[in-house]
């Protein structure tokens, strides 16, 4: 047992380790980080978080490496802040990557801080979310470090579908770094001061003999509009940690949880007249499927995810009397709405994260089919397609589609249709659902009457009369009402009160799978 004078000599020691650890690599590197524009990992938490409800885990951990004469390089903490708090009340879990320390190199002693706390929220069930800005493994560690990354993609892939985990790219984050974030549900990156690759630009020169920045390469916006790697992007750190804040109101704290209602104040029964003329008389015309969306949604809030990538396709949260959705919904204002690789393999992954936990789908429906093309085929698009049928059909949570116009041949079956167990599925008087457009299908259908029509305004003539039959019999939303493949054709100033009253009507829904350890989705 320590005398009083010992006691005290102790406690003046753990605050010195603890003062230490707080100005992480030193005032010089603090002033540095502050001139690049970025905050530290400290004042990245305290921002993010509740105001006073962070509290730290591991302070005063440090590194156990003896080589390279890093014994004498210790610093209480290790480069990387790790605890829990709250955001609008609700427990998150938080680690930060200080590169302020050791350049944000991770060790085995800051993995281990890392899977300590991804454990935790395992067990309580809450929300994982990684401020990262490292210049990746701590090469003094060797394989120590390499082992440590490991230990964190296995978390990351346990709790996958478990509870949420969102990662912030706020700096480099390169080499077997960037697996961690690839595996976790969003990453948002923060615009010319983040990155992301496997090799960068010194490797790639070496090895191809191609010249790239890293911005090219690997910045915002490549992974926002090209690879399609990151969900958003974000102008500061601020704001990325305040879109953080934002999509955390979407989703419940784990998949045993239910998205959290918010009190609402727009009629669940307001009309949006606008509706009523805004498809096209013409099906050939564009128009903007986002002021639909708009149109229904609570207060017309919509939180888009990678809304720069494939926009042929639109994804993201909002909200029906104040009950959380996903929306999945094809754009006829970009490349009329096709489905292609990129439109596929962005909304399946979202489909299966809102089913994972619990949050409804909501899927607006103009598709004139899969994009055709040799680059398509080549790429596998029937594989890509195929992912997004999946999704749809192995999801069980809540599904309300609407059909808007165009619903075409196989893209039909694959954007919730009610054959892949859609619960609620609804037309509007302009939808035309068939198995290819009118005009194809009569040049296929007839094509000997009109190749032995020599005269060519009599052609077009019998063209033109075969078109509108053909539409009057099947590309239109009587004959699939008919047959009971929509359940309503609805006048579209009435869809938001059809929505909200099939939410609560299936607010209660129980559906399962057949039992089985996964299934083998077309990666």
């Amino acid at each position: 047992m320590p005398d009083d004078m010992e006691r005290k000599h102790l406690v003046a020691v753990i605050e010195e380790l603890e003062k230490q650890a707080e100005l992480g690599g030193g005032e010089a590197r603090i002033k540095r980080q502050h001139e690049a524009g970025k905050m530290t990992a400290r004042e990245r938490i305290d921002y993010f978080l509740d105001p006073g409800t962070f509290v730290e885990m591991d302070k005063l951990v440090m590194h156990q490496c003896h080589d390279f004469g890093m014994e004498k390089k210790r610093i209480p903490g290790d480069g990387v802040v790790t605890g829990y708090g709250r955001v609008d009340g609700r427990l998150v879990f938080v680690f930060a990557q200080d590169f302020t320390v050791f350049g944000g190199s991770l060790s085995g002693a800051y993995a281990k801080k890392i899977v300590k706390i991804m454990d935790k929220a395992m067990d309580v069930g809450a929300p994982v979310i990684g401020l990262n800005d490292s210049g990746g493994a701590r090469i003094q560690e060797g394989v120590v470090s390499l082992g440590g990354y490991a230990d964190i993609f296995l978390r990351n892939t346990l709790a996958s579908g478990v509870i949420p985990q969102i990662s912030v790219i706020m700096g480099p984050c390169a080499g077997g770094a960037v697996y961690s974030p690839a595996i976790t549900d969003f990453i948002i990156m923060v615009e010319r001061s983040s990155y992301m690759f496997i090799t960068g630009p010194d490797v790639i020169r070496a090895v191809t003999h191609e010249e790239v920045t890293k911005e090219a390469l690997g910045g915002a916006a490549t992974h926002a509009r090209k690879s399609g790697v990151s969900h958003l992007s974000a102008p500061d750190d601020k704001t990325a940690l305040d879109m953080v804040r934002q999509l955390l109101s979407f989703m419940p704290s784990n998949n045993a949880e239910d998205p959290p209602i918010v009190e609402n104040t727009d009629p669940e029964d307001r009309a949006d007249k606008a509706l009523d003329t805004i498809v096209p008389v013409n099906p050939n015309t564009p128009y903007d499927m986002k002021a639909v969306i708009q149109g229904v949604v609570d207060h017309g809030a919509f939180f888009e995810i990678q809304p720069d990538f494939a926009q042929n396709m639109i994804i993201g949260f909002a909200r029906f009397g104040g009950r959380p959705v996903g929306i999945v919904a094809n754009q006829p204002a970009v490349l009329a709405g096709t489905l292609d690789i990129g439109a596929s393999v962005k909304a399946a992954r979202f489909v299966r994260f809102c089913d994972a936990f619990n949050i409804p789908l909501v899927t607006f429906v103009d598709v004139p089919g899969f994009l055709p093309g040799t680059t398509q085929e080549f790429g596998g698009i029937i594989k890509h397609g195929a992912k997004l049928l999946y999704a749809f059909a192995e999801a069980t949570v809540p599904k309300i589609t609407i059909i808007t116009r165009k619903a075409y041949g196989g893209a039909y079956d694959v954007m919730s249709s009610k054959h892949i167990r859609t619960d609620v599925n609804l037309a509007w008087p302009t939808a035309e659902v068939a198995v290819m457009g009118p005009s194809g299908a009569v040049e296929i259908v007839f094509r000997r009457d009109l190749q032995a029509i020599e005269d060519q305004a009599q052609r077009k003539e019998l063209l033109d009369k075969l078109v509108r039959q053909y539409r009057e019999r099947f590309a239109n939303p009587l004959t699939v009402a008919e047959l009971g493949f929509v359940d309503a054709v609805v006048r579209p100033s009435r869809t938001r009160f059809m929505i909200c009253n099939s939410l609560k009507m299936l607010e209660n829904k129980r559906a399962s799978n057949p039992p089985k350890k996964h299934g083998n989705i077309p990666l």
